[in-house]
């Protein structure tokens, strides 16, 4: 999978996966491995293609991967756990060998032009079922006939309509964290967004740092302060709301903007509840708003 290109600003990792899944679908991967390649990817940090990769799962792919360069070799480097001195270098020299030949052939290559990625918000009731931050929900009719059936169920259970522009949907609930968006690149995109304005009075917004380490990170550079001054809650590092854990559950037919990486019915906890997932500044951006929003129009 080749991501062409540059991202624009505000629009995030999270996305580029998102835009991927939607268009290969959620079982385009089903018996094969996704390479992920192309100027867009060579560009991300080791964090953002974690996130990329993290769900990789969710597009049918038995996992996902990019070779390992150089952004690799300098986030390994000094890490708990990876060799040191001499070993470090030899085990960075053997890692480069692995990396995809030249002239490789693959069962199939698909090219992104990651320049026209918009933020991307799903509407549905699987990852597939996305659409950009401005476009419109999609009629069962525009689906293959055997994934109509889906999109209505999907329309039903979300309350949407065809045709219907995801920005602006309002929101009850607001969650950043999980393994695919917690780590401290994400709180801090999020957290440049909080600045910006106060949580919505209607909205439960939480802050979930994907692990003890990052919560650390986090709260040694202040970040837990920005969010709590902005109304949102700054948790202990978890699973958290990402599959409903503990009291972190969505209640009746709230709709959660949440920066996890599955909306299936009843993931976050009520058989009734809505999940839309995006990127964790584009769920800052509802926490504040209110509804789902166009998170450039904030940077």
């Amino acid at each position: 999978v080749r991501v062409e290109g540059a991202l624009a600003a505000g629009v995030y990792a999270k996305d580029v996966i998102l835009a991927i899944i939607n268009q290969l679908g959620v079982k385009g991967g089903v018996g094969y491995a996704y390479e992920y390649a192309g100027p867009v990817i060579d560009r991300m940090t080791m964090e953002e293609r974690l996130t990329v990769c993290n769900m990789s799962i969710e597009g049918g792919a038995r996992f996902g991967y990019v070779n390992p360069d150089a952004t690799t070799i300098d986030y390994l480097r000094g890490r708990p756990h990876a060799p040191a001195g001499e070993a470090f270098d030899r085990a960075a020299a053997w890692w480069k060998t692995i990396a995809t030949e030249p002239g490789a052939g693959f069962d199939d290559v698909k090219r992104i032009d990651g320049s026209a990625l918009e933020p991307v918000v799903t509407w549905g009731i699987n990852p597939e079922m996305s659409v950009g931050v401005n476009q419109r929900i999609p009629a069962p009719e525009s689906a293959p006939e055997a994934e109509r059936p889906t999109y209505r169920e999907a329309l039903a259970h979300m309350g949407f309509e065809a045709g219907q522009l995801i920005k602006g949907a309002k929101i009850d609930v607001a969650f950043v964290g999980s393994c695919t968006n917690g780590r401290l690149s994400d709180l801090r995109a999020a957290a440049a967004v909080a600045k910006k304005g106060k949580v919505a009075q209607h909205v439960r917004a939480l802050i979930v740092p994907g692990s003890q380490q990052v919560a650390k990170a986090a709260e040694a550079e202040g970040l837990h302060e920005v969010f709590q001054q902005a109304g949102f809650q700054w948790r202990k590092a978890g699973c958290s709301m990402c599959l409903g854990m503990n009291d972190d559950k969505l209640q009746g037919r709230e709709m959660s903007a949440s920066s996890s990486n599955r909306n299936f019915i009843g993931r976050q906890g009520s058989p009734t509840g809505r999940t839309l997932l995006m990127s964790p500044a584009m769920v800052a951006a509802a926490a504040i708003t209110g509804a789902v929003a166009d998170v450039r129009e904030m940077l």
